[in-house]
């Protein structure tokens, strides 16, 4: 897929988000890496992700298609730029045109930080077009975030670890 804009410019805007979850780093991090766990929380509220493949490896790809609920999708992946087991991701995020071409491109970096037992995750996206996308993005990932809160509870509680 090719840019739109490019995801290392220091002049667009950028999001970063932190959370601290009550769960180790193993966990979180298949959270973002497992198709099963990304079908469950890799949305925000009222939008589910009925397909979600990709291979957590440095030059990997990932796509996922995220169902509206209007019952629309919205088709989005990217490829993974570099990968640390349980420590760091980084990847492009492009989502798809409706007629199948890549639009804007940003480019995403999850550092999961052990916390002895919780985890503390830090998302730096780059590179939006504009601030109105960045917000929109903040909006969506603060919803995913509660989701995968849920998520890492639930697993927790079941006596998962990663």
């Amino acid at each position: 897929m090719a840019p739109r804009n490019n995801p290392a410019s220091t002049t667009a805007p950028e999001l970063i988000l932190t959370r601290v979850y009550n769960a180790p780093c193993s966990l979180v991090y298949a959270c973002w890496t497992e198709d099963r766990h990304i079908k469950e929380w890799s949305a925000p509220h009222g939008f589910t992700i009925p397909y979600s493949e990709g291979k957590a490896v440095a030059g990997g790809s990932w796509r996922a298609c995220m169902k509206k609920p209007d019952g629309s999708d919205l088709w989005l992946g990217g490829v993974y730029k570099e990968v640390v087991l349980n420590r760091k991701l980084v990847m492009t995020h492009v989502w798809e045109q409706p007629d199948g071409t890549p639009g804007e491109e940003t480019l995403l970096t999850v550092l999961f930080e052990d916390l002895g037992g919780k985890t503390r995750l830090t998302m730096i996206q780059t590179g939006f077009a504009s601030l109105e996308s960045r917000d929109g993005h903040h909006e969506g990932w603060s919803e995913c975030f509660d989701r995968l809160e849920t998520l890492l509870s639930k697993l927790s509680n079941m006596g998962i670890k990663s």
